[in-house]
This record gives structure tokens, sequence and C-alpha cells, in this order.
């Protein structure tokens, strides 16, 4: 049998289908037209609401998700992914706003966008591979549950029409998908509920209702701010937090769209790619952002989006309907849009994960990391917050599991020239589980002579060696002599390194 190897190169980042291949074919070509057409619509209360969080304009929202989209289009590293103003970034930067005024408010959005491009070239997307998949599991239910939540405010307190049209919207969404997937079931239930409540003119919330929609094309603005290390160290701390949420939230929304599409995308050029496009929005006087999780199952699970086209397109149509389409634009129902978002969060949850069968065979560690990530998130309505905790909780249950797998078997032989124990240690030593190591060793009992034989286990660790230094010390303390066998390359060197040189129990 012939075993070919392929070598792992960019190739492996390859989008399938390709921009090319989608221009060249009419099916696929309508999808990505349409999905970035549904896409845009969503876009637009979001933005203004997010803007309104930020406590800036809402034309700032709205250009940003413009000019970010656009960008991202052509830098990012994830096709389909859809990046715009998002409620997280509005929640980290909004203090600058309300504090210290705009002009520092655009500044610190160009200042997060070149640190992000410091970030990438520092390879930062490579922490990527430590975030367990318990993590991105709650990750992802915590992201359907906010989505869900927020659509809570169009849900209470409103016209009793509403409910109808909801209704009306989520059994279009259910059943289409069923008869035909060449027109998103998004865009068939905006443009039907749309159509039904201009004809009847009932009197239901709109798009028009959530803010005034911008009149004029975005211009650039350069912040007139001192350039000096004052201004430096106001805004620094408030862009390296906007760099930092927005990049782990756009590369876990990159991680999930890899598992739904089952492709690989270039977590690096993301990462740069959200920074160049936050500093091209903040250069057109916009909030900036990050990747956006429910515009992104929009476009890549609803409508099934697979190309950078759908992404551009989402930009373009977002600045055609508001500035072109703006009175249409404006009729629009928000119930519409609400059961569009109610049908992507329960897409987007993992039911799977909650299942009784699987919560039995799921160890209790795996499922209290992945409670831990969803309650965090959910309370704190903060991504990069929960998915931090949740990966302190995974290294803390990892550490008290693997703590108790280093053994140590003990022999003593007493028809020897010197009377001899032997200690074998199986498994990695490192600082969980070689604190233990310390009381596995009978220093009274044991003859003048004692080996211990390390050839089974690795050390990891200065606390190891320490750990080392420490048993032997209370050995030398009851006249005894120990000898270290058995290590392998690394664990030589290291041990060498720095035995005898830690103060362990001196």
């Amino acid at each position: 049998m012939a075993i070919v190897s392929k070598p792992i190169t960019a190739n492996r980042y390859r989008a399938e289908p390709s921009v090319l291949t989608a221009l060249r074919t009419p099916r696929l070509l309508t999808r990505e037209v349409l999905a970035g057409l549904v896409v845009a619509m969503a876009l637009i209360p979001e933005a203004i609401a997010f803007s309104i969080i930020a406590g800036v304009d809402p034309r700032v929202g709205l250009f940003s998700s413009f000019v970010m989209a656009v960008t991202i289009a052509f830098v990012g590293g994830r096709p389909a992914m859809i990046t715009a103003a998002t409620g997280a970034i509005a929640l980290v930067i909004a203090p600058v706003a309300r504090e210290y005024g705009m002009e520092y408010f655009i500044a610190t959005v160009i200042l997060a966008g070149v640190l992000q491009i410091v970030l990438s070239l520092v390879g930062v997307a490579k922490l990527m591979r430590f975030i367990p998949r318990s993590v991105m599991v709650g990750f992802v239910n915590a992201l359907a549950i906010l989505i869900f939540g927020a659509q809570l405010p169009q849900l209470l307190g409103v016209p009793f029409m509403v409910y109808p049209l909801v209704a009306a919207g989520l059994i279009i969404m259910i059943v289409m998908p069923r008869i035909t997937k060449v027109i998103p079931a998004p865009l068939v239930t905006i443009v039907v509920l749309t159509v039904a409540t201009v004809v009847t003119a009932i009197n239901v919330p709109t798009i028009g209702d959530q803010g005034e929609l911008p009149q004029s094309l975005p211009e650039l603005f350069i912040p007139n701010i001192p350039l000096t290390w004052d201004t430096f160290t106001i805004i620094a701390p408030y862009a390296l937090g906007m760099a930092l949420v927005g990049i782990l939230e756009s590369l876990m929304t990159a991680k999930f769209v890899d598992e739904i599409t089952d492709t690989h995308s270039n977590k690096t050029r993301e990462t740069w790619g959200q920074g160049v496009a936050n500093v091209m929005s903040g250069i057109f006087g916009g909030m900036g952002g990050c990747a956006m999780i429910g515009q992104t199952m929009i476009n890549v699970k609803a409508s099934g989006a697979r190309t950078r086209i759908s992404t551009f397109l989402a930009g373009v149509f977002l600045l055609v309907l508001v500035l072109g389409l703006g009175d249409v634009l404006a009729v629009v129902p928000m119930a519409a849009l609400v059961a569009v978002m109610i049908i992507v969060s329960y897409l987007t949850f993992d039911w799977h994960s909650i299942r009784l069968s699987t919560l039995k065979r799921m160890p209790k560690s795996e499922t209290t990391v992945m409670v831990a990530t969803v309650v965090v998130i959910v309370l704190t309505h903060n991504l990069a917050i929960g998915v931090v905790v949740g990966v302190i909780v995974a290294m803390v249950a990892f550490a008290r599991r693997v703590a108790h797998l280093a053994r140590v078997e003990r022999t003593v032989e007493l028809n020897q020239p010197v009377p001899t124990a032997y200690y074998t240690v199986t498994g990695a030593l490192f600082f969980a589980s070689s604190n233990d190591l310390l009381t596995q060793f009978e220093y009274a009992d044991d003859p003048d002579r004692i080996v211990i034989d390390l050839s089974a286990s690795h050390i990891w660790d200065a606390s190891t060696v320490a750990t080392l230094d420490a048993i032997t010390y209370k050995y030398e303390r009851h006249d005894k002599y120990v000898v270290i066998e058995g290590l392998n390359e690394a664990s030589h060197e290291l041990h060498s390194r720095l035995a005898g040189n830690l103060g362990a129990g001196h």
C-alpha cells in the first residue's frame, strides 16, 4: 500500500468555492448576492444600537460597518465572515467618547487597529490552539443566548401585531429552506413581512424608528489631538482592550465558521486584517468593530454564502440602502429581523452539548468549563472575559486531573553490598504533580542509599527540579545518599542547569 504525504502549505487556506468560481457560476453568484443583501439589512438596526451604546451618532456605527465589511472582504483570512460595528467593542470604548470626546474616540479606534496588526505579527493568533473545545462550545452557546436576549426589547411592550408577524417570519424561515435554497429564507421573510405591513398599514416598530439614517457618504476624519505621551496614556488602555476583545471575538467566530464549513482559515491573516479594517474605519470616522457572530451565521448558515463576495456586498448594500433607499428601508418591520435572529440563535446553539446522554458521558470537568464560560459571558455580555475565564477553569481542571497521574513505586534491596531503596517515578512532572512527589518517600525508614529512577517520567519545569532538590536535602539530613538516574535528554539538561540553584530546602 502506497502512502502519500502532502505538505501543509498555504493551499490549505484556499477558499472553496473561490471568488472566481462564484463569479462564473450564476447559481453561486446569486446566492452570494442575496446573502449580502440580507446581511446588510440585519446590520442596520444593530449598527445604530451599538452606536447608541458607544455614545456616538448612529452614522458612526453605520459608516464603520460599511468600511469594515468592504475592507475585510479583501484583507481578512476567513471568507464569508462578517465584520462590522459590534456591541463588545462599543462597551470597551464607550468611556472615551463620554469623557474625552469624538477626536480621542477616533484616535483610540485607529490605535487599536495598529495594535492588532502588531499583535498579528508577533503570532498572537497561534494562541487559539490553547482554547479547549469545551470553551468553544460554551462560547457558541452563550452567543446564541445573547443573540436571543437581544431580541427581547423588540418583543416586550410592543403592539400586539408584532407577535403574529414574528410567528409568520419563523414559519417562513423554517419552511422555506425545505422548498428551495436558491433564495435565502431570511430575505423572503423580510420582503414578505414588509409588504404585509405596508399593504395592511399595520403600526409596528420599523428600522426607521431605531435612529436617523445618514444622508451623505463617509468622509476622511483625521483626529485633531496633541501627539503627546499624555494623549497616548489616555487612549492606550482602551485601545489595547478593544484590540484584544476584537481579536478574540473574531478568531473564535472564524474557528466556529471553520467547523461549520469544514474548511481552514488563516487566523494570522484574519488578525492583521481586523487591524487594517479598524484603522480604515477610524480614518473614515467609524467606531471600529470585529467579527459579528449573528450576521456571520445569517450569511454562512442561513443564507449559505461561502465567499468574500457576500462580505463585500454586505458592506456595499448597506451603504446603498441607507443612502439611496433610506425611505424604503425605514418601513421594514423590526419583527422580520427579530424572526431571522431567533432562527439564527437556534441554529447557533449546540443542542447536542446539553442532551442528557451527552452530559452523562462527558467528564464533569468539561461540563463545568462549558457552563462557566456560558455564565460569565451571559452575565458580563463580554465574550473576551468569558473565554478567558473558561480557559482558566479548564487549566485548573487539567492541572488537578494530571496532578495525580505521577506514580511512585518503592522497592528495597537489602541483599546488596549497600542496602538500597529504589523509587520508580512514572508520569509527567510539573508544578502540580511534583508537589505530591515530596510526600511519596520514606525518608526515615529507607536504607543509606536511594535510587530515584525517572526513565518513565519527564521533568517539565523548575518546580520539579526544586522538589527533587528538597527530596535530596531531606535524605542528606538523615545521612543518606541519593542517586537520580534515567533522565531523558531534555530533563537532564534542565535538571543539570537548575539543580542546587533554586534554594530548595536551604
